[in-house]
């Protein structure tokens, strides 16, 4: 099934599909636009206005608003839904939780990956570099995903991928790609590489370490940035 257009493009023009996975569909959509900041924090969320621009009743907008609440995306303010904007205490607490899980998932990945997936996961790498000359900022965000995705995915546990999925999904992360010099990628292509070293050895302690690591260097430079 495909993924439905986002209601934030300017040629989005589908009518509401009355199934019941409607309101799940509903839920990512907004998801996707506060983690990728189309809404914005600290902008206010109207269940009338969001109905008519996603082309649904108010129920699913109401049922995805508290899920986003449970999600800790959105918080109530004034009888109303407003995106939240994370402390830095709290920035720093989505990344201890990333951390944790992602280098988890990569000791996992160098016990149960299979050679194909190691490969796969070292020619992601190889192919980024290659066209790196030509890459925009988004791409590079891509590629990350595309490069934790295999890891994560060879690490063998859907349900840790989940959390993973989840604990990555912030709009303070995605923001934080804007603002990367030409030594920050250079610095996250070292950490990638090395990552791949520990994998290709199998060596489940040096893949959780350097994945943990590689996180935490990413909280430093996301504090520096935007507090």
């Amino acid at each position: 099934m495909s993924a439905p257009a986002s209601a934030w493009d300017d040629h989005d023009t589908r009518p509401a599909e009355a199934t019941a996975s409607r309101s799940a569909e509903v839920y990512e959509e907004l998801r996707r636009a506060i983690v990728e900041g189309r809404i914005r924090p600290n902008e206010r969320l109207i269940e009338t206005e969001l109905a008519e621009r996603l082309s649904v009743s108010r129920t699913p907008i109401r049922e995805s608003i508290q899920r986003l609440a449970a999600d800790g995306l959105v918080e109530s303010r004034r009888r109303g839904w407003v995106v939240r904007e994370h402390s830095a205490q709290e920035i720093q607490e989505i990344y201890e939780v990333r951390a944790a899980l992602e280098g988890f998932a990569a000791r996992l990945a160098a016990q149960r990956a299979t050679d194909d997936m190691l490969s796969n996961i070292a020619a992601i790498h190889s192919n980024y570099i290659r066209e790196l000359e030509h890459s925009t900022r988004d791409h590079m965000v891509r590629h990350n995903d595309e490069f934790h995705d295999a890891i994560i995915a060879a690490a063998g546990n859907t349900r840790l991928a989940e959390q993973i999925r989840r604990s990555r999904d912030y709009y303070v992360i995605h923001r934080i790609t804007g603002f990367l010099t030409d030594e920050d990628v250079r610095t996250s292509l070292a950490g990638h590489q090395e990552l791949i070293d520990a994998l290709l050895a199998r060596d489940p302690d040096k893949a959780e370490l350097v994945a943990r690591t590689n996180v935490l260097s990413g909280l430093d430079k996301t504090l520096a940035r935007l507090l």
